[in-house]
């Protein structure tokens, strides 16, 4: 017994949160509660099967087999929705999508049509 009275074995360590361990200010725990119960994977899962069906599309338009960065920039682009959400996103080596301003193209000239 020693002299503060405790019978052997060694005390319990002071509880240390993970985002004191971590140096960080937010709530390590509960972020990652919210993560777990967020199916984020399912959402995430989602989109990527829309996105790579869409670019799966614009590849075989462009008589690929492969998807290039190029396809999902115009799978995406020319989905409504998908711009809307991905619309601050820029795709590495995407390009942009075919546009010509109709006041750029060759004005159409009419030819006179022949008298019988």
């Amino acid at each position: 017994v020693s002299a503060s009275g405790e019978t052997g074995g060694k005390a319990r360590a002071k509880a240390k949160t993970r985002s004191s361990r971590a140096g960080l200010q937010f709530p390590v725990g509960r972020v990652h509660r919210l993560l777990r119960k967020g199916n984020y994977a399912e959402r995430v899962g989602y989109l990527t099967a829309e996105i790579l069906e869409l670019a799966g599309n614009a590849a075989r338009n462009n008589k690929k087999t492969r998807i290039i960065p190029r396809h999902l920039q115009l799978a995406v682009r020319k989905d409504e929705e998908l711009n809307k959400l991905l619309g601050g996103v820029t795709i590495a080596q995407g390009g942009v999508l075919p546009n010509i301003q109709a006041v750029l193209l060759p004005k159409k000239t009419e030819k006179p049509a022949k008298a019988k």
